[in-house]
C-alpha cells in the first residue's frame, strides 16, 4: 500500500498548502506551513510569513527551481527564499584554480617523485 504521504493531494476547500523555506543567515532554517487561496503567487506566500519578496539579498524558488515573485503557486509548493548567490559556484571555482595553480591543487596535487603526471 502506498503511503498517502507521497501522492499527489487534491486541492482542498481551503485554496492551496504550501510550505515556505527560509534561510535567513548561514545554519539557521525556518519553516513555515501555510493555506493559501487558490492563484496566489510567491509573493503572497512570502509576505504571509513576513518576509519581503522585494529584497535584493534574498532569492526566491519552488522546490529548487528560481521564481519571480509573481508566479502563480500550486498545491503542496515548497517555496524557498534563500541568500542569493554572490558569485556563480563555477566562476568561483575557476578563479581559485587560477590563483591556485594546477600544481598545487586537486586530487593529483602531491605525486610521487619521478611519477607521471596524472598518477
Amino acid at each position: 500500500m502506498a503511503d498517502s504521504s507521497f501522492l499527489p493531494a487534491e486541492q482542498g476547500p481551503q485554496g492551496l498548502r504550501i510550505a515556505v523555506a527560509a534561510s535567513p543567515a548561514s545554519g539557521a532554517v525556518q519553516e513555515w506551513s501555510l493555506e493559501l487561496p487558490a492563484g496566489a503567487t510567491v509573493a503572497d506566500a512570502l509576505r504571509a510569513c513576513g518576509l519581503h519578496a522585494d529584497d535584493e539579498r534574498y532569492a526566491s524558488s519552488i522546490w529548487g527551481r528560481a521564481a519571480q515573485p509573481d508566479q502563480p503557486l500550486r498545491d503542496q509548493d515548497r517555496v524557498e527564499w534563500t541568500r542569493a548567490l554572490l558569485v556563480d559556484p563555477k566562476t568561483a571555482r575557476r578563479e581559485r584554480f587560477a590563483r591556485q595553480g594546477a600544481r598545487s591543487a586537486g586530487l593529483f596535487a602531491e605525486r610521487r617523485p619521478g611519477a607521471k603526471a596524472g598518477y
